[in-house]
């Protein structure tokens, strides 16, 4: 499938949208922000998209978003500090993604993002440190990641940070003493 007709905003009662595995499709229609009752949307191994529009920001009740294997995927639009409800956000091998729009630190109930394998990653805002409810951050083989900022200190609900194959972190940074409810520490 190449693309999704427009008309699927018109399918407001959908709670689940699967696209896993179309790895054709290159964009979103905008009407996709109109699917008012959407909680999960998968679009892992979309490989060939680009990029989101910038009504996804609407999706109130989204819970959960997969991107997981879009590896061309370039940048999150700036609307995602809109999604109130989500939980999870999954962008494992997303090889191309360079950085994470600041607004990522309104996301008041996320608790994992996945950043593993993001090779092209270079930082990450400090913004980061706002999100309270994060329990789970993998960074693993994020190569271009070179420092953590310091605000990550201030996740007082981390439990897993998982930096292995990070390969251009030279040092474990001085907060990650602040991080009392950590669990586990991969390097």
């Amino acid at each position: 499938m190449k693309e999704l007709p427009s008309s699927i905003g018109q399918l407001n009662t959908f709670q689940e949208l699967y696209l896993s595995g179309c790895s054709n499709l290159t964009e979103l229609p905008s009407s996709i922000g109109q699917l008012n009752a959407l909680q999960e949307l998968y679009l892992s191994g979309c490989s060939n998209l680009q990029e989101l529009p910038s009504s996804i920001g609407q999706l109130n009740a989204l819970q959960k978003l997969y991107l997981s294997g879009c590896s061309n995927l370039k940048e999150l639009p700036s609307s995602i500090g809109q999604l109130n409800a989500l939980q999870e956000l999954y962008l494992s091998r997303c090889f191309n993604l360079k950085e994470l729009p600041s607004s990522i630190g309104q996301l008041n109930a996320l608790q994992k993002l996945h950043l593993w394998g993001c090779s092209n990653l270079k930082e990450l805002p400090s913004s980061i440190g706002q999100l309270n409810t994060l329990q789970e951050l993998y960074l693993s083989e994020c190569s271009n990641l070179k420092e953590l900022p310091s605000s990550i200190g201030q996740l007082k609900a981390l439990e897993e940070l998982y930096l292995s194959g990070c390969s251009n972190l030279k040092e474990l940074p001085s907060f990650i003493g602040q991080l009392n409810t950590l669990q586990k520490l991969h390097l």
